[in-house]
Parts: C-alpha cells; sequence; structure tokens
C-alpha cells in the first residue's frame, strides 16, 4: 500500500530490521558525493581561463573534474563509510583546489550569475584523445539541444549503497530466499519509484534556489516578481533549479523511462539513445567538418537523461551505463535534486548526508508498487508545484487522487524515520541520524528556517541583488578554506601526486589512440546493442 494511512508492509520490514540478530543492519552504507561549482573572477565574473593545469587533467582525475563548462569544477570524494570522513575528504579537497586558484572564487550558489548569454559559457575540454574529443563533442550537442545557460548551473549528487548485511535481513522480511543481484537490483528500483513518489520531501526541506539573476533568464518570458534590481524571485519557491526555469528539461517532458523493473529501465534508455529527433536532425552532427552532437537521436548517451535519481553500477572502460546494469545489476543510487547549501562552504553539511541516507532506507523500506503512466504525471506535478511553490501556506499535493497538505504529509514521512534514525544511531549516544532528523522536523514546524526562505530573508534584509549576496558568500567561503588550520598536508600532498599522474595518464591516452574519431565513434555507438 503506497496511499494514505499505516503502512503495514514498512512496519514489518522495519520490525525485522530491529530484531534482526545482524547488529549494525543499515550502519556503514557507502556514501559519496560530487560538488558542481563554477569558476569565477574575484569579482564575479564568469572565468574564461582553462582549468587549471595544476588541478590535474580534468578527463582522467577521479576526484578534481569539469562538469559541463570548462569553468564548472566537479569535486568528486571516494565512497566512505561514515559522513564525517566524507565531509573530512570534501573540506581537504576545496582547500587544495583554493591553493591553485589565488584570484579566482567557486560560485557559492546554484544558480549562476553575471552571464553573458551562451558564448560567454566555455565548454569543457578534455584533450586530443577520441575519449576525451568524445566528452566534449558530447557537451557541444548538450549546448545546441539545450543551451548554455541550463548547463551552468551547479547542484550537489549523493551516491548511495547498502551496507551487505542488510540485504539478508531485508530477504528474510520479504520470504526471499536467493539475495542475488536480481533481488538487490529490484529492491533498489522499489527505492527510485517511491523516491519519485516522496522526493518532493528533499526540495523542501534542502531547497535553496528561490531567487535568479536576471541574466540566467536571457530575456526569456516569465511572470516572476524583481525583488531588486536585477534579481527575480518566487515568494514560496524551494528549488528554481529544479523547476521548469532551471534543471526540469522541458524537451524531455514526452520522454518516459520507466523504473518498475532493471529491465524496463535498461529498454526505455536504450530506445531513447537510438531513436533519431526530428529537432537533433535539423541541427545536424557534422556540419563542414566538425562536430555539432554525437547523434541526433532523442539522447546522444544515457547520461543526457536528467532525473532526481539514477541506478547506477561503475562502468568498465567503454562500457555503457546499461551495459554496466544488465552485466552487474545496481550497484548504489545517484540522489541529483540536491541545490549547493549557499550558506556552508563545502556546500553540504554533515545533517544533510545523514537525513538522505535515512530517506534512501525510508524509501527502500516501504511498500512500492508499479508507477502507472497516469501516476507519474501526478508525481512530476507534486515535484514542479514544491519546486515553485513549497513554502505556501497551506499548499496541498496530490496523493493517489487526492488533495493533502504538504505539511501533513512530511511529517508522516518524517515520522516513519525515527526508527531507521535509531537503527542508525545504534550504539551512539550523541544521536546524529536522530539530531538530522529532528532537525528537518522544525522545517516542518516553521517553513522560514527552510534554506530558501533563509536566502529570501538574507536577500531582503541585506538589501543586496542575488548577484551581490552570492559574491559576498563566495568570498567568505574562500576565505574559510584558505585560513582552516591545521591543512591535512598528507592529503595536500597526495592531490598534488593524483594530478600529476592525471596528466601523464592524458598524455597516454592521447598517444594510445589508433583509429580516427569518425570510426572511434562509430565503434562506441555499434558496442551498444
Amino acid at each position: 500500500m503506497t496511499g494514505s494511512g499505516i503502512d503495514r508492509a514498512f512496519e514489518r520490514r522495519l520490525a525485522s530490521l530491529v530484531n534482526s540478530r545482524e547488529s549494525g543492519v543499515l550502519q556503514g552504507g557507502l556514501k559519496g558525493v560530487e560538488k558542481e561549482s563554477l569558476r569565477v573572477s574575484l569579482d564575479g565574473c564568469l572565468e574564461q581561463s582553462g582549468h587549471p593545469r595544476s588541478l590535474g587533467a580534468s578527463l582522467t582525475h577521479e576526484h578534481i573534474t569539469t562538469d559541463y563548462s570548462e569553468s564548472l569544477i566537479e569535486l568528486v570524494t571516494p565512497a566512505f563509510g561514515q559522513c564525517r570522513e566524507l565531509l573530512q575528504y570534501l573540506c581537504d579537497l576545496h582547500q587544495f583546489v583554493y591553493r591553485h586558484l589565488p584570484d579566482q572564487l567557486l560560485w557559492a550558489t546554484s544558480m549562476p550569475c553575471g552571464l553573458e548569454g551562451d558564448a560567454n559559457i566555455p565548454v569543457a575540454r578534455y584533450g586530443r584523445s577520441n575519449i576525451g574529443r568524445m566528452k566534449e563533442v558530447y557537451r557541444l550537442g548538450l549546448g545546441y539541444r539545450y543551451g548554455r545557460m541550463m548547463q551552468a548551473i551547479s547542484g550537489i549528487h549523493f551516491n548511495y549503497s547498502f551496507p551487505e548485511r542488510f540485504w539478508p535481513v531485508l530477504a528474510d522480511s520479504l520470504q526471499e530466499r536467493k539475495v542475488d543481484r536480481d533481488f538487490i537490483s529490484a529492491r533498489y528500483f522499489g527505492l527510485l519509484r517511491n523516491y519519485r513518489r516522496y522526493g518532493w520531501l528533499i526540495l523542501y526541506l534542502f531547497g535553496n534556489s528561490p531567487a535568479l539573476c536576471s541574466s540566467f533568464l536571457n530575456g526569456r518570458r516569465h511572470a516572476m516578481p524583481e525583488l531588486s534590481p536585477g534579481t527575480f524571485y518566487e515568494p514560496y519557491a524551494t528549488s528554481l533549479r529544479m523547476s521548469d526555469l532551471g534543471y526540469s528539461n522541458k524537451s524531455q517532458k514526452g520522454l518516459h523511462i520507466g523504473v518498475n523493473s532493471i529491465d524496463e529501465y535498461i529498454r526505455d534508455l536504450t530506445a531513447a539513445v537510438s531513436t533519431p529527433h526530428p529537432e537533433y536532425q535539423k541541427i545536424g552532427v557534422k556540419v563542414d567538418g566538425s562536430y555539432r552532437q554525437l547523434n541526433a537521436n532523442l539522447l546522444q548517451i544515457e547520461n543526457e537523461y536528467y532525473s532526481y535519481i539514477r541506478p547506477k553500477r561503475v562502468t568498465r572502460s567503454g562500457e555503457h551505463p546499461t551495459q554496466a546494469l544488465r552485466r552487474g545489476g545496481v550497484e548504489y543510487v545517484e540522489f541529483r535534486a540536491l541545490d549547493v547549501n549557499v550558506f556552508d562552504p563545502a556546500g553540504v553539511d554533515q545533517t544533510k548526508l545523514r537525513f538522505l541516507e535515512a530517506f534512501a532506507a525510508l524509501c527502500i523500506l516501504k511498500q512500492s508498487d508499479p508507477i502507472t503512466s497516469g501516476e507519474q504525471v501526478g508525481l512530476d506535478a507534486n515535484h514542479a508545484l514544491v519546486a515553485h511553490r513549497g513554502r505556501e501556506p497551506g499548499l496541498t499535493l496530490n496523493r493517489h487522487g487526492r488533495q493533502v497538505p504538504l505539511l501533513a504529509w512530511g511529517r508522516e514521512l518524517i515520522d516513519s524515520m525515527r526508527g531507521i534514525c535509531e537503527l542508525l544511531d545504534q550504539g551512539d549516544v550523541q544521536r546524529p541520524y536522530g539530531a538530522a532528523l529532528d532537525l528537518q522536523a522544525l522545517k516542518l514546524d516553521d517553513p522560514q528556517s527552510t534554506p530558501s526562505a533563509r536566502s529570501l530573508k538574507e536577500l531582503r534584509s541585506s538589501g543586496e541583488s542575488f548577484i551581490q549576496f552570492a559574491l559576498r558568500m563566495s568570498r567568505l567561503h574562500k576565505v574559510y578554506f584558505t585560513d582552516l588550520y591545521p591543512p591535512n598536508e598528507r592529503r595536500m600532498t597526495e592531490f598534488a601526486v593524483e594530478a600529476e599522474l592525471s596528466l601523464r595518464k592524458q598524455e597516454e591516452l592521447e598517444a594510445a589512440d589508433e583509429v580516427d574519431f569518425d570510426q572511434f565513434l562509430a565503434n562506441y555507438f555499434a558496442s551498444a546493442g
């Protein structure tokens, strides 16, 4: 049962975890973060210089790379069992990066400012190798298809996998005898479906983009009021980043990728990357000897599909994401609908990560029936509504055909997570997961304590424009990391060595190519079958 009322299946599954002889059944799940930040000059202009060589090669460095733009740095942590270890590593990465950006800042908000149109946003470059050129052409294609402005938005991705000891206990509660990759994948897809049902709560609790710089709108028609010169906003918005104004891609509205099973997901995604799209055919693929996109299909590659959450498995060299899933099943999930927290120098804190870990457990333990196309329409509408109007007094959401108050539904979900947090806190007198949950419960009691409300309050009280506010916070964050003492010099040395090795690895890749780029692409797409 996934409607209102008591979820007996969830209660049984949670009880089986509580009563399990296996101690710490939910503890030690692996957690990782990918954090994007635009590089800007000290006065807030988008940096046009190349990715600093002292940070290594963005193509081959595992932890310091770029996303869409040459100016959009992405910091990637390894997977850790403890949130504090993850955050320490992320802070160390920031310290190292800032050592090599003496005259630059990392932009503190998800939404960019001071843009001068698409031409002002440099596409990421990855060198002369075939794989490097493929990554660049893919980004060129995104620019032609959706515009570069949308690609300049930053975010946080949270990667999570449950501990191995969890699966046999869950299987026992479901009376399943076999704990294999098919069982694990099926349970992860249950999580994906429930995230589609309940993920609006993440936008409410952590959304931090209620205002936009006028330069981002770039003349687009809208009905938003002006908060101050150059700053537009929606009074009750939580995450305009995840709305149709931001990262919610209108061009993919008709694209349906099912998550009722791994086979359905692979089938739909495979179809999307092999189906020609008339509008993209008009762009052209190779025009006057230069590539504009990898192909003219609905999706160039699987990663072009924008979604709040993805099932993932680490790919082998040359392997497509769908091939990796078919080979080994789901290894972890990637939460993608997370705004950068402007009030935190690292963009994310342990409280948020702990809540997300407990929320993942909620989604996998709750009953998760298949999602019909009709239900999906309602779920998408809920997310859009919360992105635009999540803090609006009395706001209601669609719950299986009837309207329910957002705050009441949110409290119900929070209450359901209490037992989960007790399991995650087992043996820790500090109760960090319970404390993280309590902080989120307060946001439901007081919407003014949400990050989105705090940002609007700051803009109103300071009288700053959005760009002035973001620039001030970016400067504060730089000071925080440059003054942070003592730095972990052992890790700083490790990062420096990794940077040098990545440069060498890129040179080796460029020297190893045996076919031209046209043939490389043909081979890559031929291998998708």
